[in-house]
């Protein structure tokens, strides 16, 4: 499967963003999704993953409250709404499939720049 990420862009403390992440090449509704984000200097962190008919969500820690994932399988896209957003938001956020209900995510799109200011 392919993944292609937008939405991303700059926004202030408090401020919303929607990331997007359109799916192509596989049957999408087959597909555990999940957003992850790399901040500089910082690894990889999960930041919350929507299971296969969308009734099961996870979240970091951090961002509950203020994020919501969901997906539309008729279009092939998942959603990262993110609002009240804080500067420690700031990070490149990478959209992610998985084949299997729980672990590792098989593939990956390119990354989008989301940056808050205070």
């Amino acid at each position: 499967v392919q993944l292609q990420a937008s939405g991303g862009g700059s926004a202030q403390t408090g401020g919303s963003l929607r990331l997007s992440c359109a799916a192509s090449g596989r049957i999408f509704s087959n597909y555990r999704m999940g957003w992850f984000r790399q901040a500089p200097g910082k690894e990889r962190e999960f930041v919350t993953s929507i299971s296969w008919g969308g009734g099961t969500t996870y979240y970091l820690d951090s961002v509950k409250g203020r994020f919501t994932i969901s997906r539309d399988n008729i279009k092939n896209t998942v959603y990262l709404q993110m609002n009240n957003l804080k500067p420690e938001d700031t990070a490149v956020y990478y959209c992610a499939a998985s084949t299997s209900i729980v672990g590792r995510f098989n593939y990956w799109g390119q990354g989008t720049q989301v940056t808050v200011s205070s």
